[in-house]
């Protein structure tokens, strides 16, 4: 049985929603909670309140709102407060193997908080470093998701596997570190395994012999159910043009030319971005310098993340979203439109800026 942690019911609300995008990429741990329930919104909140103990979704409402030993040691998760976790398992041994909502752990909660005191409190007391929540999420998945490279290293010392799915096949930690480009995280993960050897692994690292299976393994296309869903497939040449965009997102501009010469497309948006707006999101002005050399089209439109995040977005909005002056030069050098407007707001780059705080950027696209 689940434990709840929180007393929002907006929480849950998201948590099924998450739960239902899982199932829907036929993610295991997701499908088995279903059991034979509709893949619905009315399915995924009958299922959630039932993995809570509780017959429905009215009645998961009122349960939530009582605390509980393990609400409790949440909270101290949340506090970072080690001492007070400490004295909570101590009390209550089987807090430590106890999971909530779609069965994350406390260990997952305290990687997620990034905090070594935590892990270290809870690794010691017996907590499973390979316990894995609904979608196949590990606490080691948590680390490269968030680029911890330390903590990744406290927890594959503890015994963290790194050839574990979530997410989709292939969705292990080394591929969520490529994803979001974390060089850092992947290359530490890289060194106890290549999982999965395909394409788009190697490119990410940035060495194409690895590839022993250039298609197979790409069942994990979203970090998360805010990005839409898609249906991955082992066209060639989809294959190429994904390489190549993992590949820039982890500045790897040795193997941009050997993909182009293979037949990757550098305005490709094969899912969530070509490989221009990731290597522009990601700050990386060499990679941006490179792919624009090789023929990117610096205006080129793309989406980007979740539906309501990026849709016909330019490399420009998304430099100028995170404050990246360097890639926001090369690209207004390669004669990028600084007027162009995205689709869901009609904002230019500058406007994108100035929303995320990002004062240097706007001037910088307003002179």
């Amino acid at each position: 049985m689940w434990h709840p942690f929180r007393d929002d019911i907006e929480y849950y609300e998201e948590r099924a929603r998450g739960l239902l995008a899982s199932a829907w990429d036929g993610v295991p741990g997701a499908l088995e909670v279903f059991d034979g329930v509709p893949l619905t919104d009315e399915g995924a909140h009958i299922v959630l309140a039932q993995a809570h103990g509780c017959e429905d979704w009215k009645t998961l409402k009122a349960h939530i709102r009582n605390p509980r030993p393990f609400a409790r040691a949440y909270q101290a998760v949340e506090l970072q407060h080690p001492a007070e976790l400490a004295a909570l398992l101590a009390r209550d041994p089987w807090l430590v193997k106890a999971s909530g909502t779609n069965g994350n752990d406390l260990l997952g909660m305290a990687t997620a908080k990034h905090d070594e005191r935590l892990v270290r409190v809870l690794l010691d007391d017996g907590a499973d470093v390979n316990h894995r929540n609904v979608h196949g999420w590990t606490a080691l998945h948590q680390a490269a998701y968030a680029n911890q490279p330390h903590l990744a290293e406290v927890l594959l010392a503890a015994g963290a596997r790194t050839d574990l799915e979530a997410r989709g096949a292939g969705g292990t930690p080394l591929t969520v570190a490529l994803f979001w480009g974390h060089r850092e995280t992947a290359e530490l993960l890289a060194r106890h395994g290549i999982h999965p050897p395909n394409l788009r692994t190697a490119a990410g690292l940035g060495d194409l012999d690895l590839a022993v299976e250039p298609e197979a393994g790409r069942g994990y296309y979203r970090p998360h159910s805010g990005f839409p869903r898609w249906w991955p497939t082992a066209d060639p040449q989809e294959v190429l043009d994904e390489a190549l965009a993992w590949a820039a997102r982890n500045d790897r501009t040795e193997v941009f030319g050997e993909l182009v010469e293979r037949g990757a497309r550098v305005d490709a948006d094969v899912y969530r971005g070509t490989a221009l707006a990731w290597a522009a999101w990601c700050g990386l002005e060499n990679a941006t310098r490179t792919l624009l050399d090789l023929g990117a089209n610096p205006d080129q439109r793309t989406g980007f993340g979740g539906p309501m995040h990026g849709e016909g977005v330019t490399a420009l909005h998304l430099a100028a979203e995170r404050g990246h002056l360097g890639v926001i030069r090369v690209l207004l050098g390669a004669g990028a439109d600084r007027t162009a407007t995205d689709a869901n707001f009609e904002a230019t780059p500058a406007h994108w800026a100035r929303h995320n705080g990002q004062t240097e950027a706007q001037a910088l696209l307003s002179a």
